[in-house]
C-alpha cells in the first residue's frame, strides 16, 4: 500500500529524482517492448489467429482507467447489436490451481479474480480467466457460441492476434510522467498509441480520442441489494471510504463532491479482503466501496457496507465506430 502510493509520486511528478535515476531502466524496458513487438511483425514469435474476430481492450499504462467497465458495457453493446460476444481475461489476483477458469456470476472472486467475476455479472456473456489468453480463449470458444471475442487486457499480449485494439487511458492524470516502468507508469512507449484503432479518455479527451463517461448507480447494501439510496444522502454524512482499485482518489474525489465526510482506507488492487478489514469497531459509520472490493467483501459484510457500481458511457460516435470496424474486418 505505501510503496503504492510511493509509486504514483514518483510517476506522475514529471522531474521526481527518483524516476530521473530510474530513466535509463525504463529506456531498457521500452527498447525491450519495441523489440518484442517487432518480433512478431516479422513472425519472428509464433502468434495465433482464432477463428472469430478478436477486439483487445487494454491500456499503455499500470493502474486503473476505467477498462474493466468499457469491457462490460462493449460486451452488451454487441450483444444488442446481434452478435455473440463471449470475454477473456487475465484472472488478476486468483489464486486457481488449474487455469483456464470458467467464470460464472457466483464464482468465488478469491480463485477466479474480482474484474473476473464483475465481468460475468454486468456483461450476461461467457467468460472465461487465464494466464495464457491463447488457451483460454481457445477453451472457451471449444463450449460456448461466440462470434466475436473480448479481451479484456492483453494488449501486450502479442501471441494472441487481434483485429480491433481499443486503448483506454485516464484522461486526467494521461501517461504520467511519460516514462516506462519502473520510471514511470508506461508499459509502452507512447508510440504505441499511434498503432492502436480506437483511443478512448475515461473524462477528458483530446484530439482524436473518444470521450467517455463512468456514471454512478445508487448506493447499494452488500446484505440486501434491495435496500439503496442516492449519492445526494452523503452530503454532511460521515464515512469509512474503503478502496482497493489501481486509482483510488477517483472513488474518494466522488464521495467528497457529493458532501462525504470521508475516512480514507486505501488497498492495493486486487487485495484479498478479510472481515477485519472492513470492520471499524470504534464507531458504526456506513462503509463505502467500489463494486470491486464489494464482489470480494460481500460475503462477511453486515447491514453497514455498501457499495457504488458504475457503467462505462462512451460517446455515441466511438459505438458507431466499433460496429463499422468490427464489420470491416469480418468481411476482410
Amino acid at each position: 500500500m505505501l510503496l503504492a502510493r510511493l509509486m504514483n509520486r514518483i510517476w506522475y511528478r514529471r522531474n521526481h529524482p527518483v524516476s530521473l535515476l530510474l530513466a535509463p531502466f525504463g529506456w531498457l524496458y521500452c527498447l525491450v517492448m519495441k523489440g518484442r513487438r517487432i518480433a512478431y511483425q516479422l513472425h519472428l514469435r509464433r502468434s495465433v489467429r482464432l477463428d472469430v474476430p478478436v477486439v483487445v481492450v487494454g491500456n499503455v499504462v499500470a493502474g486503473g482507467t476505467g477498462k474493466t467497465p468499457l469491457v462490460a458495457w462493449l460486451a452488451q453493446f454487441l450483444k444488442s447489436n446481434g452478435f455473440k460476444p463471449a470475454i477473456v481475461c487475465h484472472g488478476y489476483g486468483g489464486i486457481a490451481r488449474d487455469w483456464p477458469q470458467q467464470v460464472r456470476t457466483d464464482s468465488d472472486p478469491i480463485v477466479v479474480g474480482d474484474e473476473s467475476v464483475l465481468l460475468a455479472r454486468r456483461s450476461g456473456c461467457p467468460v472465461a480467466a487465464g494466464r495464457d489468453r491463447v488457451a483460454t480463449a481457445s477453451a472457451l470458444l471449444a463450449h460456448v457460441e461466440c462470434d466475436v471475442l473480448i479481451c479484456d487486457d492483453g494488449l501486450q499480449h502479442l501471441r494472441l492476434q487481434r483485429d480491433l485494439e481499443i486503448v483506454v487511458i485516464d484522461g486526467v492524470r494521461r501517461h504520467g510522467n511519460g516514462r516506462c516502468l519502473p520510471a514511470g507508469p508506461l508499459r509502452e512507449g507512447l508510440s504505441r498509441l499511434a498503432s492502436v484503432d480506437l483511443v478512448v479518455a475515461n473524462d477528458g479527451a483530446a484530439r482524436g480520442e473518444y470521450e467517455m463517461k463512468l456514471k454512478t448507480g445508487p448506493i447499494t447494501s452488500l446484505s440486501d441489494s434491495s435496500e439503496h439510496y442516492t449519492l445526494d444522502n452523503l452530503k454532511g454524512t460521515a464515512v469509512h471510504a474503503l478502496c482497493g482499485i489501481g486509482h483510488p482518489e477517483r472513488f474518494f474525489k466522488l464521495l467528497e463532491t457529493n458532501g462525504a465526510i470521508i475516512n480514507r482506507h486505501t488497498f492495493p488492487d486486487h487485495h484479498v479482503f478479510t472481515a477485519a478489514d472492513i470492520s471499524f469497531d470504534a464507531d458504526d459509520l456506513p462503509v463505502l466501496m467500489t463494486e470491486k472490493d464489494a464482489i470480494k467483501c460481500a460475503r462477511f459484510a453486515s447491514d453497514r457496507h455498501w457499495f457504488i457500481p458504475v457503467e462505462a458511457n462512451p460517446h455515441h460516435l466511438f459505438a458507431d465506430r466499433v460496429l463499422k470496424l468490427l464489420k470491416k474486418r469480418d468481411h476482410g
